[in-house]
């Protein structure tokens, strides 16, 4: 019986230093996410979710009717399915009291990344979301991309050449 979202691993407890790539869909695919006010809060409360489990953001973009995340372990005992639930209900919470609007559909996409060409191709996919769509040309022209991890700058690199420069 298909559940009309894609499941969690049965066979992976989403516990410890792994990389996640989230993909979460707003409430019937409305364009929320092209204020600044709307992306700050959001952000505020997954950063907040963030601390609380141990996860902390390698890159996430705000694309109008969704978002996406690359978030990572810090610890042996971040939780991912603990973060993916606090960082939607307190967004969800405060994106309600704030704006009268529920913010989120009820299922998203989760992808546990096995190896570090899978997050590096991630990220690229991720980077380079606004420009696939029509939004900008390149990725320095669009606002709301960020990283507990990477600079802004390394990310436009990163977006671009696809790795790091060492420099």
């Amino acid at each position: 019986m298909s559940l009309g979202h894609p499941p969690h691993l049965k066979d992976f407890d989403y516990i410890g230093m792994y990389s996640y790539s989230l993909t979460w869909c707003c409430h019937r695919r409305q364009r929320l996410f092209t204020q600044s006010d709307r992306v700050d809060l959001v952000r505020e409360q997954v950063l907040r979710a963030c601390a609380e489990t141990e996860l902390e953001i390698t890159v996430d973009m705000y694309m109008p009717d969704h978002v996406h995340k690359l978030v990572r372990g810090r610890t042996h005992s971040s939780n991912a399915l603990q973060f993916i639930k606090l960082a939607k209900q307190y967004s969800g919470f405060y994106f309600m009291k704030a704006f009268n609007l529920r913010v989120w559909q009820r299922y998203g996409h989760d992808r546990f990344l096995r190896q570090d060409k899978d997050v590096w191709g991630a990220m690229q996919y991720i980077l380079n979301n606004p420009i696939r769509a029509g939004l900008v040309e390149k990725i320095d022209d669009y606002p709301f991309i960020g990283s507990q991890v990477h600079s802004r700058e390394d990310l436009i690199e990163i977006a671009r050449v696809g790795k790091l420069r060492s420099g």
